[in-house]
């Protein structure tokens, strides 16, 4: 069958079409994207402004017809920790859901993480042995550790890239001792939430899901994704620290001008450093495997498995 999938983020509105079939890998057939930034829209109360509800409006209408274009069956929606703790976020879907026809699912930290980890399982298979996942969104960190396609322990913290640079990390660049301060809070915040995963031991493969990882990989001299997801692209600890020191003097102009950092990423490229740089530091991680695969595959996998129940 043709599924569409909308992937509303903190970051980025994704429209996916796959040609899908249980026991098959995924497809693609089509995307369409744009880079709303809905964290940014929010008011001082914790709303969505209305110019982020009105675009949110306009490109699910938008995706919605493209997905009938393109013959997909059906179309299924859902939506992250922007919406998630948006103070008017069931507002914002319900205008979302009159205007546009489309239904959106809003996840939890916890669905986040188990839906990634089943991405990376199946991307790695299970001659992987056990997986410690860590994937870097807009809003929050999800990780999770098991054996099995349901993962042990299943983490998410309010650590995005995202949220991380509107909160802590202000100004162009931040001065020295205010990159030192978020260092400091980030490592906090997220060394109270670590131990359900470091007292399972080491896993047998970390990996690294998102956008996020992806940059910090092509900084660290992964391949360029024109190569391919094939291709096996780490991230090393010990590049990190160097890349969060380059990264903390350059401008946001400057960044972009670094490979694998695109323009709107790199406002917030040196948040995901430096969260990145803690998660590896406090889960005892010398190298990430960046997994082609993340959330929006987790989530068409999951329905596929749904789809087949139903036939059965």
């Amino acid at each position: 069958m043709r599924l569409g999938v909308i992937d509303i983020g903190s970051n980025t509105v994704h429209l996916l079409i796959i040609d899908a079939h249980p026991g098959a890998r995924p497809l693609p057939a089509a995307s369409d994207r744009i880079e709303l930034r809905l964290s940014e829209h929010l008011r001082d109360d914790g709303c969505i402004d209305d110019p982020g509800i009105k675009t949110l409006v306009s490109f699910t209408e938008r995706a919605r017809e493209l997905a009938e274009e393109q013959g997909a069956e059906e179309l299924v929606a859902f939506a992250t920790s922007a919406i998630r703790e948006a103070a008017n976020g069931q507002e914002v879907l319900d205008t979302v859901g009159t205007a546009s026809g489309v239904h959106v699912r809003v996840l939890s930290g916890s669905d986040e993480a188990r839906l990634t980890f089943l991405a990376a399982r199946r991307w790695y298979g299970w001659s992987a042995g056990t997986l410690l996942l860590v994937d870097i969104g807009g809003g929050s960190l999800e990780m999770a550790y098991g054996m099995d396609e349901e993962p042990d322990v299943a983490i998410s913290v309010p650590l995005g890239a995202g949220r991380v640079t509107r909160d802590l990390l202000p100004g162009d660049p931040p001065k020295p001792a205010v990159v030192k301060e978020a260092r400091k809070q980030i490592r906090a915040r997220l060394a109270s939430e670590v131990r359900p995963l470091v007292r399972l031991g080491a896993p047998d493969r970390a990996v690294g899901a998102s956008k996020t990882f992806r940059s910090l990989a092509r900084l660290g001299g992964a391949a360029p994704s024109s190569e391919g997801p094939h291709v096996v692209r780490e991230l090393h600890r010990d590049d990190l620290a160097d890349l969060v020191t380059k990264l903390a003097k350059m401008s946001v102009g400057e960044r972009a001008k670094q490979p694998g950092v695109s323009v709107a990423r790199a406002p917030q490229v040196l948040g995901g450093a430096l969260v990145a740089e803690a998660a590896m530091d406090l889960l005892r991680i010398e190298t990430l495997e960046i997994c082609p695969w993340a959330l929006r595959e987790g989530l068409i996998l999951r329905r596929l498995e749904a789809l087949a129940d139903d036939a059965g």
